[in-house]
C-alpha cells in the first residue's frame, strides 16, 4: 500500500501505552482514587405534574464515583446471578440517560459484552440486531421498547431476560422470557454479592484487552446494519487518548444529551471515566436549550445540526425584530467571522493570534452587544464545543469561533471507536477535523482516501470476514471510505465521502457535501440539502427547510395562519430560497452550480428512514422517495 503523507498523533503517547486493560479497570481506579467526587448528574421531577397537566419542575441529582460503583457492582453482579457469562452479549435499548450509563458499565464489569441500539429502532430491525448478535439479556427503557421485543420472540431464541428501567406497576409476563425491574436486577446482584463478595473484582481482573466489549451496529444508508466489533482495549484507548490530549479535564463539567447507542456518545464516557470530570446527563433534544443554562456546561458534544439550528434561531429572531437589530446582527455576524479567521491565520503563521486593533474594537463592541448572549445561552462557561458525525459548514465555525464558543470538530468512525482527530482548544482549525489523537496514525493513500491505524479501530464486523477484509488491512490499516488531506501541520481536512462523490456529464467531479456545507452558511432556513447530479448534465438540490425558522419569517409576509407544507410552496418561499441559490452559485465553480431546486414538502427526518440516528442523509433513500422530483427538475433535459 502506497500513501501520499503519513502522520501519528503525538504528545503523552505514554500515557496512552500504560493504558489499562479495560475500561472497567479504569472506572474501579476512577472510584478508589475519587470516590467523594461527583460522577455524575440527572434531572428528576419534583412532582409528577403541575396543576395544569404540564410536565412538572424537575431538580437535578447527583452520583459520586462511590455511589456508582455500589449500583454498578450490584448490576454486574445481577447479571452473573442470571448467568451471563464472557463476551455473552447483553443489549440496552434506551435513550440517554444515567441508568444507561450504570447498565453499560455493569454489563463490562460482568464481562459481558453490550449491543446498543437505538431506541428510534423499529420491531424488524430490533429483532435483528438481538438475533445477529445472539443477544441473551435487553436492558430496555420501557414497555414500548419491551413491545417490540415481545413482538418479535419467536426470531430471538437466545433472549432470555428483560430488564426495564421504567416499567409499569403490573410487569407484564410473556411466554419465553422474564421481565424484571432495574431495581430488582439491583437486588439479585447486591444479594449474589453477599455471598460472592469479590465477584465483580474477579471478574474485571479477568478480563483480556482483545475480548469484545460492544457491538455497536453501522446504521448504514443502504442494507442491514453491520455489526462492529469494539474490544475492550478500544475504550480504555479512548479513555486515556482524550485524557492526554487534553480534549477533556479533570475540572470540566459535561453536558452529555447524544444517544448513547451511537458511538460518538459512548466514546466520551471513556474520556469522562479517565479525567474523572462531572458528566450532566439528559437525552431529551427538546430540553437541550433549557438545560445548558441550568447545567452551565464547559464542555458539550454535538452534531453539526445543532449548532446550525442555534445560528438559524439566532439570525431568525434577529430578522424577526428587523430594523437596527437585524442590522447589528448582520454586523456582528460579519465582525465574527473577520475577528476568527483573522485569529486563525495569525495563529497558523506566526503561533500567537495578533488581530488588528481596528478589528479587535469591532469585535469587543460586537461583543457586548451580540456575542455574551450566545454564550450565556451555552451557559456562559463553555470552552469549547466537540461537533462530529458529519462536516460543519466553516461558515458556522468561524461565526461561534469569533463569539467565543469554539466548536472543535473532530473526526472518527464507529470503527474507529468515534475519536480518531480532532482539534484543540488551544489551537483549532476551522474547515480542519484537527490532529490525530495520541496513539493513533493518519494517512492519505494516493487516490485521496484517508487510511486509520491505532487501538481504536474495530477488530472486524460481527460474522462478516469478507467485508472486514474489504475495509480493515491485515498491518491494521482502515479504510474509512472518505477523502481528505493532511496539510504540514498534521490538521486533517475532509473533502468529501469517496462513495458520495459523483461526475457530471460533462466529466466534472462534484463533492456534494462541500456544495451543501456552503448552502447552510448562506441560507439560516435551510435544515437538510441533498445535492443531485451523477451523470447528469448540471446540479440539482433538494431542500428541506427549518419549521421553526421558517414559519415566523412567513406570518410576516402574507402567509399567516398556513400549513408547513402550504408555506413551502407558496412563491414568497420559494423566491426567497432562490435568492439564496443564487448567492451560492455566485461562490461555485459552474458545474457545480445549482439550476435547479424542490422545497420538500415535510423536512427529512429519522421516522421515515430518510436520516440515520446519528443526523446523517440517507441519499439513497431520499433519492427513491423524491424520485418524481428529480426527474421533474430534469424533465427536457437529454437525460430525462
Amino acid at each position: 500500500m502506497s500513501s501520499a503523507q503519513s502522520l501519528i498523533g503525538s504528545g503523552s503517547v505514554d500515557i496512552v501505552a500504560g493504558r489499562p486493560a479495560s475500561v472497567a479497570h479504569l472506572f474501579l481506579d476512577r472510584v478508589a482514587a475519587t470516590p467523594n467526587g461527583e460522577a455524575y448528574r440527572y434531572p428528576v421531577p419534583v412532582d409528577e405534574h403541575a396543576a395544569d397537566g404540564a410536565p412538572g419542575a424537575e431538580q437535578w441529582r447527583s452520583l459520586t464515583w462511590a455511589q456508582t460503583a455500589v449500583r454498578v457492582r450490584a448490576v454486574a453482579a445481577g447479571l452473573m446471578s442470571l448467568g451471563i457469562r464472557t463476551e455473552d452479549r447483553v443489549a440496552l435499548s434506551s435513550s440517554t440517560r444515567v441508568e444507561w450509563i450504570i447498565a453499560d458499565l455493569g454489563n463490562m464489569c460482568a464481562g459481558a459484552a453490550t449491543t446498543t441500539v437505538y431506541p428510534s429502532t423499529n420491531a424488524d430491525e430490533t429483532a435483528y440486531l438481538l438475533a445477529n448478535s445472539g443477544s441473551r439479556a435487553l436492558f430496555a427503557e420501557n414497555s414500548a421498547q419491551l413491545d417490540k421485543v415481545v413482538s418479535q420472540l419467536g426470531q430471538l431464541p437466545e433472549l432470555r431476560t428483560v430488564i426495564l428501567f421504567d416499567a409499569p406497576d403490573q410487569l407484564p409476563e410473556p411466554a419465553g422470557v422474564a421481565v424484571l425491574t432495574l431495581a430488582e436486577l439491583e437486588r439479585l446482584g447486591t444479594e449474589y454479592l453477599e455471598e460472592h463478595p469479590d465477584a465483580v473484582d474477579k471478574s474485571v481482573a479477568a478480563l483480556d484487552r482483545e475480548q469484545l466489549a460492544t457491538l455497536i451496529y453501522t446504521s448504514g444508508t443502504t442494507g442491514r446494519p453491520k455489526g462492529v466489533r469494539l474490544v475492550h482495549d478500544c475504550w480504555a484507548y479512548e479513555g486515556r487518548a482524550q485524557e492526554a490530549s487534553g480534549l477533556l479535564r479533570a475540572d470540566d463539567v459535561q453536558f452529555m444529551w447524544l444517544p448513547l447507542s451511537h458511538v460518538f456518545g459512548k466514546t466520551l464516557i471513556s474520556g469522562q471515566i479517565a479525567t474523572g470530570h462531572v458528566m450532566a446527563v439528559d437525552g431529551r433534544v427538546d430540553r437541550i436549550i433549557h438545560n445548558l443554562p441550568v447545567v452551565r456546561p464547559t464542555m458539550m458534544a454535538s452534531a453539526p445540526r445543532i449548532f446550525e439550528k442555534v445560528y438559524n434561531g439566532i439570525a431568525g429572531k434577529a430578522r424577526a425584530e428587523g430594523g437596527a437589530k437585524y442590522k447589528i446582527f448582520l454586523w456582528a455576524a460579519k465582525v465574527s467571522r473577520e475577528y476568527a479567521r483573522t485569529a486563525q491565520a495569525s495563529r497558523i503563521a506566526t503561533g500567537r493570534e495578533s488581530v488588528p486593533f481596528g478589528l479587535k474594537l469591532q469585535h469587543s463592541l460586537a461583543d457586548k452587544l451580540v456575542y455574551a448572549k450566545i454564550r450565556a445561552a451555552f451557559g456562559g462557561r463553555m470552552r469549547g464545543s466537540v461537533s462530529g458525525s458529519a462536516a460543519l459548514a466553516p461558515e458556522i465555525g468561524y461565526f461561534f469561533a469569533g463569539a467565543g464558543v469554539p466548536i472543535l470538530e473532530g473526526y472518527g468512525l464507529t470503527e474507529t471507536s468515534a475519536g480518531s482527530t480532532v482539534n484543540r482548544e488551544e489551537d483549532f482549525r476551522v474547515g480542519t477535523v484537527g490532529q490525530p489523537l495520541p496513539g493513533t496514525e493518519a494517512r492519505i493513500a494516493e487516490d485521496g482516501e484517508i487510511l486509520l491505524r491505532g487501538p481504536g479501530v474495530m477488530r472486524g464486523y460481527h460474522e462478516l470476514p469478507e467485508q472486514t477484509a474489504e475495509v480493515l488491512e491485515a498491518d491494521g490499516w482502515f479504510h474509512t471510505g472518505d477523502i481528505g488531506e493532511l496539510d504540514a501541520s498534521g490538521f486533517l481536512r475532509i473533502t468529501d465521502r469517496k462513495k458520495d462523490m459523483f461526475k457530471t456529464s460533462g466529466g466534472k467531479y462534484v463533492a456534494p457535501s462541500e456544495v451543501e456545507g456552503k448552502f447552510k452558511a448562506v441560507c439560516p432556513f435551510v435544515s437538510n440539502i441533498l445535492v443531485i447530479g451523477n451523470g447528469r448534465n448540471f446540479c440539482t438540490a433538494l431542500i428541506g427547510l427549518d419549521e421553526a425558522v421558517i414559519m415566523p419569517w412567513a406570518a410576516g409576509h402574507d402567509l399567516a395562519g398556513r400549513s408547513y407544507g402550504e408555506v413551502v410552496a407558496a412563491p414568497q418561499t420559494q423566491a426567497l430560497i432562490e435568492g439564496f441559490v443564487q448567492k451560492l452559485n455566485g461562490d461555485l465553480q459552474r458545474w457545480q452550480t445549482i439550476k435547479k431546486f424542490t422545497l420538500l414538502p415535510r423536512d427529512l427526518d429519522i421516522e421515515h428512514g430518510e436520516l440515520t440516528p446519528s443526523l446523517k442523509i440517507k441519499r439513497p433513500v431520499v433519492e427513491r422517495t423524491y424520485a418524481d422530483a428529480v426527474t421533474e427538475m430534469y424533465a427536457g433535459t437529454l437525460e430525462a
